[in-house]
């Protein structure tokens, strides 16, 4: 049986009530400040406005995202692809949805709001690397935050070591995009070019142009 509606959904669960449905909280108190602070990791949820939905990891330094009030959290846009999946979405539908980690930590804190993209001199200059102003700048306005259960966490035993796969039993990133994009490519040469373009890019901020002639 497939379940299309909430009715139908609430046929298998129970409905949520106490802490579950308490926890959520409107501002960025002093525990949402300490952990976007602490926090090198997030993934960031968007959609465009047909629905197609896109979830992209944004990452740096801990505090890379930072509380600029008790309702809006920001960060830089660092070097990508260009693709711009999920900025092309927040243009079109501001709506986000964002999950912080903290390595070893299992809960995680969920941020929901709206989202938009600035150019102000100011907000990108405190968002510089190695004194180099930001080019863009995402600003989201908190809807509402709250802690996340850890189960998934400890059930995964993400944060456990002696759970980690033997890396040399997968293919090497560089190896699944070469072959994903079809490219006649050795893995010696294109593992070099790969590894050589995302260190030199590492930490520069995005948004700018693309250099003329």
């Amino acid at each position: 049986m497939e379940l299309r509606s909430a009715e139908e959904l609430r046929s298998v669960y129970r409905e949520a009530s106490g802490a579950p449905l308490d926890k959520v909280i409107s501002v960025l108190d002093k525990h949402c400040v300490d952990f976007l602070a602490r926090s090198p990791m997030m993934i960031l949820s968007t959609a465009d406005d047909d629905g197609n939905c896109d979830a992209s990891p944004k990452g740096g330094a801990p505090g890379f995202a930072q509380a600029l009030d008790s309702k809006r959290l920001a960060w830089a846009d660092y070097s990508g692809n260009n693709r711009l999946d999920s900025f092309e979405n927040v243009v079109r539908n501001d709506k986000v949805a964002t999950l912080f980690m903290i390595p070893g930590f299992h809960e995680t804190l969920r941020v929901n709001g709206t989202a938009e993209l600035s150019t102000d001199p100011e907000l990108c200059e405190r968002f510089a690397v190695n004194d180099k102003p930001a080019g863009v700048v995402v600003v989201l306005t908190l809807g509402e935050a709250y802690i996340h259960c850890s189960k998934a966490f400890r059930r995964s035993n993400l944060w456990e070591p002696e759970s980690w796969l033997d890396l040399s039993e997968l293919a090497s990133g560089a190896c699944m995009v070469r072959d994903h994009a079809a490219m006649e490519l050795d893995d010696a040469t294109f593992e070099t070019w790969y590894e050589k373009s995302v260190v030199e890019t590492m930490w520069e901020p995005g948004g700018e142009k693309p250099a003329e002639g």
